[in-house]
């Protein structure tokens, strides 16, 4: 190796550096001992005097040798090592790759001696049984899982570990007692489809370049759109501008919104109208009249009351916006039969470690219990968890994530469970848009393509007959944080809002959106709308827990599967298509539900 002492005090001194003949020599005889050229000693160098706020001189590159390239050159010789042999910090790839090499060399030893009397016979491997015992133990999840490879500190958390509630269930709907959880697997024939029309969103799209007329036409279409299904539900004849004054009550149409930057209040809304009758006017509401309100920027209402002046509109009564049809099944179609589902929603990891000890106690459940069907909501490497965010994770996120999906496909094999993956706003590899396009695998092994399938967020997914509403983004938490409401008799919160998603065909009804939600609306007219009223609607919440029966959608919360450094929970649904009888109403296809700790 040449190293260049010109080049040396040419890299100093463009960092305004100067130093005597001697240090460049010492400088020089660094980069020959640690392999490093002139312009990486000197960045390296710079680096650790400005983190040290001190000058160049003879004593602080002594401290520079010692500190810093002398530790870093003994981690190098123990990674080298411990490469060397068969432990320490391989991943699975390497691992297996050893196991297979070992064994094709015993094969071809065995091959050339003589097996001696009583010695064990060598092993026969036939297609039933292609693996020996030592390969097969080292596809087990805990094995696949190798979170040494990517985390310097890949210590258990010790409060997840010591938790003991496992498996209480906390919520029960339906005819959950006595009900023995346990599905058919990989003997199920289920048929799993993205609804909607156009067709879903299947791959990435440029945002940020959205045009103001473009998201005016979006706004403007909506409130047409609602405001038409208003108006034939409640048979109001004729919707007025909101400017124009009146002395008698008038009917108006158009989105709430907030005449100021700050947080929504009864003082502070104002109802902007549509294109067709008000040309996008606002016009500030007094809800003084009214016993009964919930509203939220986004949403799109219709209201009786009085504009005396044409500068204010005193409201008397508020038209709820009123839900889509639920999926009739075709006769041919025939009922579902009994399906379990299993529901998990990220983190999968506890805020102090990143040993994915709770997924591999996921994978463990789902092999016993053989769900038909497993619904998993990102994120899988949460953007918001200490490591990634104070970049400690020593590979890519993309390489982490594809390590644990692996885990996930691999370690559920033996169940047959089909797997529905769902991305996160939050999954720190995938692309911060929303609506958000699937995740993709392209080596993905060819025996699991049938079973394992990649969705959108938000999509609505047809389960046979049974159709269910996804969403990983926290909906409940945002327009909780933003809706005002005032009732006559107590109500519930959840119900509200749930209520607001179904009668807004919205998975997102929110706008503006909360500064963490890159919202494209051009995508999200098209791939986040409410194409029908599902039978069960997921919406993963930082909130509590809860299932619960709104307008005849089973809406269903199972929470996180860690709440920061203990567990949390997931949810186990039964799914069977009943048909209501004459003159019955609609039977809901949630046969039971739970809420269970993991």
């Amino acid at each position: 190796m040449i190293v260049s002492s010109q080049q040396l005090l040419e890299e100093l001194q463009l960092f305004g550096l100067n130093c005597d003949e001697a240090l460049v020599e010492k400088l020089v005889d660094l980069c020959l001992q640690y392999e490093q050229n002139e312009e990486g000693m000197v960045g390296e160098l710079l680096a650790f005097c400005t983190s040290k706020k001190v000058g160049l001189t003879t004593d602080i590159l002594g401290s520079f040798e010692h500190e810093f390239l002398s530790k870093r050159l003994s981690k190098a010789r123990q990674a080298a090592s411990k490469d060397s042999g068969h432990a320490g910090a391989r991943d699975i790839f390497s691992i297996q790759e050893l196991f297979e090499v070992e064994e094709e060399e015993e094969t071809l030893l065995n091959a050339y001696t003589t097996p001696s009397k009583g010695s064990q016979k060598r092993a026969i491997t036939t297609p039933e049984t292609p693996i020996t015992k030592r390969r097969a133990s080292a596809l087990s999840p805990q094995q696949l899982l190798s979170p040494s490879s990517f985390s310097p500190s890949a210590a258990p958390s010790q409060k997840y570990a010591s938790r003991s509630s496992r498996g209480e269930v906390v919520v029960s709907f339906g005819e959950a007692q006595g009900v023995s959880w346990s599905g058919r697997g990989g003997a199920a024939n289920i048929s799993l489809k993205v609804l909607g029309d156009p067709e879903p969103l299947t791959g990435s799209y440029n945002s940020m370049f959205q045009k103001l007329p473009d998201i005016r036409e979006v706004l403007t279409c909506r409130i047409e759109e609602l405001g038409s299904d208003l108006k034939d539900h409640y048979r109001i004849e004729e919707f007025a501008p909101v400017l124009a004054p009146a002395q008698e009550p008038v009917t108006l149409l158009g989105q709430i919104g907030c005449d100021s930057n700050g947080k929504l209040n009864v003082k502070s809304v104002i109802l902007e109208g549509d294109r067709e009758h008000s040309s996008g006017a606002r016009v500030p509401v007094d809800l003084s009249e009214l016993q009964d309100f919930s509203l939220f920027p986004g949403q799109i209402v219709a209201m009786d009351g009085i504009n005396s002046t044409g500068t204010k509109f005193v409201a008397t009564k508020l038209y709820e916006g009123v839900p889509l049809p639920f999926y009739q099944p075709t006769a041919e179609g025939g009922d579902l039969e009994q399906t379990m589902v299993l529901v998990a929603c990220g983190p999968f990891t506890t805020s102090d470690s990143i040993t994915y000890d709770p997924l591999l106690d996921l994978i463990t459940i789902i092999n016993h219990d053989q769900p038909d069907v497993c619904i998993l909501f990102g994120p899988f490497l949460d953007a918001k968890h200490e490591q990634v965010e104070n970049c400690l994770l020593t590979s890519p996120f993309e390489d982490i994530f594809r390590q644990c999906l692996r885990t996930i496909v691999e370690g559920t094999r033996s169940s047959g469970s089909c797997l529905v993956f769902v991305p996160s706003l939050r999954d720190a590899h995938h692309e911060p848009l929303y609506p958000q396009p699937p995740f993709t695998c392209p080596d993905l092994p060819p025996q699991d393509r049938k079973r394992v399938h990649f969705v959108p967020e938000p999509c609505t997914l047809g389960l046979g007959s049974v159709t269910l509403g996804l969403t990983s983004t926290d909906v409940l938490f945002h327009v909780g944080a933003e809706e005002i409401s005032r009732a006559s008799s107590p109500s519930d919160k959840f119900t509200r809002i749930l209520k607001h998603i179904l009668t807004q065909r919205s998975y997102y009804p929110l706008y503006p959106p909360q500064e963490d939600v890159p919202l494209d609306l051009e995508h999200f007219y098209t791939f986040a709308q409410l194409p029908l009223t599902p039978d069960v609607l997921i919406v993963p919440s930082e909130l509590r827990y809860f299932v619960k029966d709104v307008l005849g959608c089973v809406c269903v919360n199972p929470g996180r599967l860690t709440k920061g450094q203990v567990g949390g929970t997931f949810s186990r649904l039964y799914l069977r298509r009943q048909e209501a009888g004459p003159g019955q109403q609609r039977r809901s296809p949630c046969v039971s539900a739970q809420v269970v700790r993991i």
